[in-house]
């Protein structure tokens, strides 16, 4: 299939280094609140790209729970596939992508596990189903069948029903430190505006980058 003759031109907004904030959490905040003023659906979708030892990438999208000027919090089984490649290599990149405001956020940076005591406070916030989901679900394993994941989840579901649901030791929340933060926004001819944060001892540098 040729897709050459699919394309947009991006034409909404321009974007110049006197409009960005100083820190970029804080420019990262602005784009996210506007966002969610678009109503776009799950702006906290972000696709989450780690390497392993192997030196093959791997991709998947997660939902961000929490940010701050620490980093940037989600949460996973601590032996998935994500799990034991960062701990190979922890490090890692995120990626936004808010195309109806023709608007991209790249952050790259250190990633490490938050404490219990932090993913214990999230584990109490969630829904009782998807706690017990994070029980059920050996995230990455193969399995013969939906219908065995599923009786799983009334197992376990029955045996929690009077009782608080415990909280399970192999799951928890990770961190991104950031190192550096590139906000795109599309522009016509594809002269798109490109801005990278790159911290450098402490303090944020910002430059232009070519598109």
């Amino acid at each position: 299939m040729d897709l050459s003759a699919l394309r947009e031109e991006y034409t909404k907004y321009g974007l110049d280094k006197k409009d960005l904030d100083e820190n970029p959490i804080k420019q990262f905040e602005t784009w996210f609140n506007q966002a969610i003023d678009a109503k776009l659906e799950e702006p906290n979708a972000m696709t989450l790209a780690t390497v392993g030892e192997d030196l093959m990438p791997s991709i998947r999208i997660v939902l961000l729970k929490l940010f701050s000027e620490e980093g940037f919090v989600f949460f996973s089984n601590y032996k998935s596939l994500k799990a034991k490649q960062i701990e190979q290599n922890p490090q890692a990149a995120m990626h936004f992508s808010y195309m109806p405001l023709e608007r991209q956020i790249k952050i790259e940076g250190k990633i490490e596990k938050i404490s219990s005591k932090e993913s214990l406070k999230y584990f109490l916030s969630r829904p009782k189903g998807s706690q017990i989901g994070a029980w059920v679900s050996h995230q990455s394993e193969v399995i013969s069948s939906r219908s065995l994941l599923e009786a799983k989840f009334n197992e376990i579901k029955t045996k929690f029903l009077k009782g608080e649901i415990p909280f399970p030791s192999f799951w928890g929340g990770y961190i991104l430190k950031p190192e550096k933060i590139e906000f795109w926004q599309g522009g016509k001819d594809r002269l798109h505006d490109r801005f990278v944060y790159t911290k450098i001892n402490n303090i944020w540098k910002i430059d232009r980058l070519a598109p």
